[in-house]
């Protein structure tokens, strides 16, 4: 349980279905203190210790591209958990980085309460976050209760909504001396999201403001499916169209395991009103990524993720950052630089994930490192091995497989204890780059030193890398033996009808895993 702060007497805690609300008392000198969202999903979606979330946003920042020549008016960036799509999310803010914005209006996906037609506007003191309080813009808020009736104030819509929360680390960082205005759209009612965008530009004008919606984009269908689904709705967004949007969210037809295509479609709706009422007319596609192309995903269910700036540019939407990127042949050897890359990103996992618990997105340069492939990563202390996890054929490209591997490594080996942080200064990296297993008829076929081997019998298996022949001094039946040994059989099952196959193995590292 997390613990709490001690307040002043005659301050009450309300707790509104999980989530904590700091409030006034009723009467006494106490009644003019001002309401405070507390964090509640700290230490689940995004690290609670401030440096190491100070950490993640740098990181996450560091890696987005650069902010456009024109400010947007608008953003539209994801709210999963930062490990899914925390780099996605800081593709969006970093385009606010060094801009001159006095407050930001965060539309916030309606997760907690049923649907209710209108907007929860915070009107209290504002939002605790591990990086400092963020103060509340009372001015804009009283002026959008004045000009929208469907401006609302419901505290329970705000009390653990995490679209909300997991955006103000972002923007304490980003925009440190920004103030907010955090509005929770109750549904995706298309009227209610163009009135409520309509009286938000009229309130905003003449305002240094930004926009930012909160939405992550299709849920739990496959990987293939969230890239055709989620490309066209990132599309019809940068195209500012409202109407679009609409029938891109309502064209996905039947999907297997598609729930929505955007959970945060009144927000986008209302921010794509606004922004165009305040001058907006060109929209960029910064990012995307699904939860499949992450380090901590799973390709067959997978969340979507975008990010697009709503700018006063050119008329038009760029939507580059959609095109798939090139994959190289699978049979190109990998050069020095893919070399070079992949071991700067297993130790850069590994550094991100030991200092901050995140974990970075795999965004090779090379289209080599694109290509699915195998690969094992091994760690090693001193000379010694320190954990050694791989997998001999993937459908995910080398880079992510290479570091998620890393990861196994590190803290899933169960022959070993898993790494401490304080271990990673002294680790030397090996990655071996696999070529595909292919069956042999008769161990004569293998040569040790040249050949990985993969032992399968009786529901069992093991294997060696080639380069483990070699560290031994094993000839060809001693190998096998010992791989009867790894896979829980007697040393001279490899005789009596078991299946062999060979690959064999790029292998680098040690000495150039700090390029």
């Amino acid at each position: 349980m997390r613990g709490r702060r001690l307040r002043p007497a005659g301050a009450i805690v309300a707790l509104l279905g999980g989530g904590l609300l700091a409030g006034a008392a009723a009467d006494g000198p106490a009644a003019r203190q001002p309401l405070i969202r507390k964090a509640t999903v700290a230490g689940q979606f995004y690290p609670a210790e401030p440096q190491r979330l100070r950490g993640a946003i740098a990181a996450y920042l560091a890696a987005a591209p650069a902010p456009l020549a024109e400010p947007p008016v608008a953003l539209v960036v994801p709210h999963a958990g930062y490990v899914f799509s925390g780099q996605i999310a800081a593709d969006g803010w970093r385009q606010a980085m060094g801009r001159d914005y006095e407050v930001v209006v965060l539309l916030a996906t309606n997760h907690r309460v049923p649907p209710f037609r209108g907007v929860s506007v915070f009107p209290g003191g504002g939002y605790e976050t591990p990086l400092g309080l963020i103060g509340t813009d009372h001015e804009v808020v009283k002026t959008l209760q004045a000009a929208e009736p469907l401006v609302t104030w419901r505290p329970e819509a705000h009390a653990e909504e995490h679209s909300e929360e997991v955006q103000l680390p972002f923007l304490r960082v980003v925009l440190p001396e920004a103030r907010l205005v955090s509005a929770v759209v109750g549904s995706a009612d298309p009227e209610v999201a163009a009135s409520f965008g309509r009286a938000l530009a009229k309130v905003l004008a003449g305002r240094r403001a930004l926009i930012v919606a909160s939405s992550d984009l299709s849920h739990y269908p496959s990987q293939a499916d969230a890239a055709v689904v989620d490309r066209r709705t990132l599309a019809a967004i940068a195209s500012l169209d409202t109407a679009a949007v609409g029938r891109a969210l309502r064209a996905a037809g039947e999907r297997p395991g598609l729930a929505t295509c955007a959970c945060g479609e009144g927000p986008v709706l209302a921010a794509l009103t606004a922004a165009r009422a305040l001058g907006a007319s060109r929209g960029v596609v910064l990012g995307y990524a699904n939860s499949g192309d992450t380090v901590a995903g799973e390709p067959e269910r997978v969340v979507g993720y975008g990010a697009v700036a709503l700018t006063r540019g050119a008329p038009g939407a760029d939507t580059r950052a959609l095109a798939p990127p090139p994959v190289g042949p699978a049979t190109a050897p990998l050069g020095e630089a893919e070399r070079s890359e992949l071991l700067a990103l297993a130790r850069a996992t590994l550094e991100q994930l030991y200092a901050t618990d995140t974990l970075p997105l795999p965004r090779p340069a090379s289209p080599l490192l694109r290509r699915p492939q195998g690969a094992f990563v091994t760690l090693r202390r001193g000379g010694e091995l320190r954990g050694c996890v791989g997998q001999l054929t993937s459908e995910a490209p080398l880079a992510l497989t290479v570091a998620r591997m890393a990861v196994g490594a590190a803290r899933n080996d169960r022959r070993f204890l898993p790494v401490a942080a304080a271990e990673l200064p002294e680790l030397t990296i090996e990655i071996s780059v696999l070529t595909p297993p292919a069956r042999v008829r008769s161990p004569a076929a293998i040569q040790p030193g040249r050949d990985g081997v993969l032992l399968e019998q009786s529901g069992r298996q093991a294997v060696f890398l080639p380069q483990v022949a070699t560290e031994q001094g094993w000839g060809r039946d001693e190998l096998l033996s010992q791989l009867c040994l790894k896979a829980g059989l007697a040393p001279g099952c490899w005789r009596q009808g078991a299946r062999l196959s060979t690959f064999q193995a790029d292998v680098f590292g040690t000495a150039q895993d700090r390029p």
